[in-house]
């Protein structure tokens, strides 16, 4: 049965290989050694291989492998068997419960492109842990392409699962209409489309969800109505943009949309989509200590509305433990694009914090304006981190066209920060550009600075060590300077 598992996956045949080497050491003095663990040591073993696939062909080894990866608490097939094929090799009536189930698949749209619903019944029987569900299309699909598509995915309802994280590539997604997800602690739903009858707001609201905490709903259509009533939410991110730096980068909400969400232990809350005070309701926030928002930093005059959403739901707060804010270019902000400006200068106040998170998507353009101004807004401040993201899809430009916008204002590159409670920054991936620099140093005015971080992914190795030259020449002898490289 293991060898016409089918399951996919590379790799599999040279791990179960060396496997093989390793028994014939163990045979040197005619006794099999390995096959001689306790069937629990084996299987650890077993769980150390990447897929279902490689564990399975390890049936090739003796007699006693047969059955062990039958065992296995974590099942993970990617890019490997159809939905039936899946299906049956989970369907074993005195099996255990299985503590993780990781499916990836390349579904293609269309009415037969939903085979998930062919295993889920089954996986929805077994799992009592965490439920991974990845289908992957290209990243270039927009939402209007896929709004076009027909089929979906039917989902069972899990009795036992603590965690479920679904990214379908916007294929649909129907939600059961009746059962009780008990154990459900965690739910992510990433592009995807929901369809009727049941809304989501049914499903994660009690008495369906008693014990979800967090929430996760990033790049989904579907969703022009929500109401979520629980007593059990901590957290949740809502997230409606297509793609960061998107030149049509807009929220997916409308002001007719209708969004009420009633959860009195919320403790944070990132809503990154519109905040019109007639058509979103987020009720009793008294708990929250996290809030996370976005702005565009610069933009044609007649789109200031989404920054103007985003400071009415800043307004609702006087003061915030953390605000978490994403800094957001469009990708055609250079200088021969007519009518655009800063978009910033609307905001001339923000709730009293102790951490603040920047996260800035640039696009290779210069942030400094843009990140003094909100730096500038938290004199309280303990904590900073700014983040400085890469597009990857996107030639990172050194000097930007002659005249483009992101170079103004520029009278931030004189000014001074107040910031005396300031204890700690955090920088991840700068570039070292001349705007980056000149940012660091308006930070020689926090006399109580005691560390600054600099993080990094282990290839930009050069660039990092050029950074943190740069920043120990200026930086005051009490602050500790480190380069650190970031992990996962």
């Amino acid at each position: 049965m293991a060898l016409q598992c089918g399951c996919g996956g590379g790799g599999g045949g040279g791990i179960a290989a060396n496997l093989a080497k390793a028994k014939l050491s163990f045979y040197a003095d005619g006794e099999d050694r390995l096959s001689a663990l306790p069937d629990d040591l084996l299987v650890d073993i077993l769980l150390r291989l990447v897929t279902t696939a490689e564990a399975a062909r390890t049936s090739v080894l003796a007699r006693r492998w047969r059955s062990l990866w039958a065992l296995l608490p974590e099942l993970r097939f990617h890019f490997g068997p159809d939905g039936h094929r899946i299906r049956e090799l989970l369907d074993d009536p005195e099996a255990a419960d299985l503590r993780r189930i990781s499916v990836t698949t390349t579904e293609g749209s269309g009415p037969d492109s939903a085979s998930a619903s062919a295993w889920l019944p089954t996986a929805a029987r077994r799992l009592a842990g965490g439920l991974v569900y990845h289908n992957m299309v290209p990243r270039s699909d927009g939402v209007e392409e896929a709004a076009g598509r027909g089929g979906g995915i039917e989902l069972p309802c899990f009795e036992k699962a603590t965690t479920i994280e679904l990214r379908l590539g916007f294929l649909g997604l129907f939600l059961p209409s009746s059962g009780t997800f008990a154990r459900l602690a965690e739910l992510s739903l990433y592009r995807l489309q929901l369809h009727g009858p049941c809304e989501l707001g049914e499903v994660v609201s009690w008495p369906r969800c008693p014990r979800l905490q967090k929430l996760r709903v990033c790049q989904s259509l579907g969703l022009d109505s929500l109401s979520i009533h629980s007593k059990s939410l901590l957290h949740i991110r809502w997230r409606a943009f297509v793609d960061y730096g998107s030149s049509q980068l807009l929220p997916r909400l409308s002001s007719s949309s209708n969004v009420h969400i009633s959860a009195p232990q919320l403790e944070s809350l990132v809503w990154l989509d519109l905040h019109h005070p007639r058509s979103v309701h987020l009720g009793n926030l008294e708990q929250l200590g996290l809030l996370g928002s976005y702005f565009l930093v610069y933009g044609q005059h007649d789109n200031r509305e989404p920054n103007h959403h985003s400071l009415r739901l800043l307004q609702r707060f006087q003061v915030l433990n953390t605000l978490v804010l994403w800094l957001i270019f469009q990708k055609d902000i250079d200088g021969f694009v007519d009518g655009y400006e800063y978009l910033m200068g609307d905001i001339t106040m923000l709730p009293q914090v102790t951490a603040l998170h920047l996260n800035v998507f640039n696009q290779g353009h210069a942030s400094g304006a843009s990140c003094f101004h909100m730096i500038r807004m938290c004199t309280g401040l303990q904590r900073l981190k700014l983040n400085l993201y890469a597009d990857t899809n996107l030639k990172a430009q050194s000097v930007c066209p002659f005249g483009c916008v992101c170079d103004q204002p520029t009278e931030w590159k004189t000014e001074k920060l107040t910031l005396t409670r300031l204890e700690e920054v955090v920088i991840i991936d700068m570039k070292g550009t001349d705007h980056e620099i000149t940012l660091l140093k308006r930070f020689n005015c926090a006399v109580n600075l005691k560390r600054f971080r600099l993080m990094y992914g282990s290839s930009t190795t050069s660039k990092a060590n050029e950074v943190h030259r740069k920043l120990l020449s200026f930086a005051m002898p009490e602050t500790n300077v480190t380069l650190e490289e970031l992990q996962g």
